[in-house]
């Protein structure tokens, strides 16, 4: 059961802390305009300030009221309705000032452009995640923008078709297998991540008698987007621009993938043989419960609970004890960093997946059989 069940109807929490997300905003004004050692305020501010802060105030386990209405919550909506307008402004902004106005060396032009990943990344595509989830039409399409805006839009296929119902087993592209390091599941999720949520759209399509090409396939308005914003940085500073779009796209999807990574490393769903497997449950997701990382991710680290209800807005999700999750050492951000370096990441992550098997799975003896491509897939798997 989550943890604090006594605070399970207690009010939502205040929505005014999460809109430290904004503060983005002017530090990319700054490093676009003035240069030099400003370029650094971005990634500075993400990866060293917030989780220094998460040492001083510590973990938030309390758990509002899942069935506060999405009325109680305007304010929280709203500050993810609102950030397709200020990134589209902030990246075409800043290539039209680097191609026109500024005369930055090639470095310092390629910071700010990782600065620009940075914020797309960490703001951008996790916003885009939760409006990805909703039901609302509007919602999805600032979603979709969003992820049109780094250049990857067939994720929200692949995340909703893909990755939540095939989680921790070997049809999913996203969960990173035991004892895989990252960089090898990046190359491995940037070579089959497309193909996969084109078969998946594909599936869906056949089953209502239509053709992959079918104009009704999302993944050409995935597509359509793309090709309008990568014409539109190309009108605004030609190929130079067109490059270094597509650069702060690769640093906003490096993150995402770095994410993806620490969210299931090494955790398998039970094979219940034919190509099923057991329902996704809580444990099939590393959580943490870290207040200021949670308040800058908009709470995805609380990663168990979205799995489990997927449809549930950000500032509802739930925190699970620990005895009923693996739980993560830290918040995102260092732990996105030790991803980085494999044989620390194993050396700090492999005895806690046996672990987690010996907890969760004591009579499976042999998990050979669970690594990539050795299973069959479920049936009815794109």
């Amino acid at each position: 059961m989550p943890a604090d069940t006594a605070a399970a109807s207690s009010p939502p929490p205040k929505a005014w802390p999460y809109w430290m997300t904004m503060a983005f905003v002017p530090l990319v004004i700054l490093a676009v305009t003035q240069g030099g050692w400003y370029i650094l305020l971005i990634p500075v501010y993400g990866w060293v300030l917030m989780p220094l802060l998460d040492l001083v105030l510590g973990k938030d386990l309390r758990n509002p009221d899942p069935n506060t209405p999405d009325s109680a919550l305007f304010w929280f909506r709203l500050l993810t309705w609102i950030w397709f307008p200020i990134q589209f402004s902030l990246v075409f902004g800043t290539l039209y000032y680097l191609t026109h106005v500024s005369s930055y060396s090639t470095l310092e032009t390629l910071g700010i452009l990782f600065g620009i990943g940075v914020t797309t990344g960490t703001v951008g595509i996790v916003y885009a995640h939760e409006l990805m989830h909703k039901p609302n039409r509007l919602e999805r399409n600032l979603g979709d923008l969003l992820m049109a805006l780094v250049l990857y839009g067939h994720f929200r296929t692949e995340h909703l078709l893909v990755h939540h119902p095939h989680v921790g087993t070997p049809r999913d592209t996203v969960t990173a297998r035991y004892n895989e390091g990252f960089h090898r599941a990046f190359l491995r999720i940037l070579l089959t991540g497309f193909g996969s949520a084109c078969r998946a759209e594909g599936a869906m399509l056949a089953r209502r008698g239509r053709s992959a090409w079918h104009l009704s396939n999302p993944i050409w308005k995935y597509l359509t987007l793309q090709a309008l914003f990568l014409a539109l940085a190309y009108a605004i500073g030609g190929w130079v621009a067109v490059g270094l779009f597509a650069f702060q796209a690769l640093v906003a999807v490096w993150q995402l993938e770095l994410t993806n990574y620490v969210e299931h490393y090494g955790l398998t769903r039970k094979h219940l043989g034919e190509g099923r497997y057991e329902p996704v449950k809580p444990h099939h997701s590393w959580d943490s419960a870290h207040r200021v990382s949670g308040l800058l991710l908009i709470n995805l680290q609380r990663h168990a609970d979205h799995h489990v209800h997927p449809m549930r807005r950000f500032p509802l999700l739930q925190v699970y004890d620990e005895s009923e999750v693996p739980m993560l050492p830290t918040g995102y951000p260092p732990m996105t960093a030790l991803a980085m370096v494999p044989p620390l990441w194993r050396r700090l992550f492999n005895p806690k997946v046996r672990a987690w098997r010996n907890q969760f799975y004591p009579e499976i003896e042999d998990w050979s059989a669970y690594k990539a491509g050795s299973l069959p897939p479920p049936k009815g798997a794109g």
